[in-house]
């Protein structure tokens, strides 16, 4: 289990590391999640130690919120005001993920059965 940790850990710092050395606009956990991705698709799969360790973690995910709500009540006043282009940007937002989603299944979907009707 140490040692399942520690690799997302270490590819959680070396996407934060690429993302200061470089100035990107993208999360540095995000970097790291999309290399660590990168090298389990490479090796074949995760471990059974990083897959355990990977459900243990998403078995309490809902703990990981408790930050977040407490800034939300923090802010309260502030998003009160603000509550138009906070409601506006999760409606944009959403739509937008829905719709990429929708066009990467309809591209992914042609591919496999152009794929199927070559022989």
């Amino acid at each position: 289990m140490i040692g399942a940790i520690t690799l997302l850990l270490v590819f959680q710092l070396i996407g934060e590391v690429i993302a200061k050395t470089l100035a990107l606009p993208i999360p540095g956990p995000v970097i790291g999640m999309a290399l660590l991705f990168a090298a389990l698709v490479a090796r074949g799969g995760p471990s059974s130690e990083l897959r355990g360790t990977a459900q243990g973690l998403l078995q309490h995910l809902s703990l990981l919120f408790v930050p977040a709500g407490t800034g939300i009540m923090l802010h309260f006043q502030r998003m009160s005001e603000e509550w138009l282009a906070l409601a506006l940007s999760l409606l944009g937002s959403t739509l937008i993920t829905i719709a990429v989603t929708a066009l990467t299944l309809r591209f992914l979907a042609r591919r496999r059965d152009h794929r199927s009707d070559t022989p």
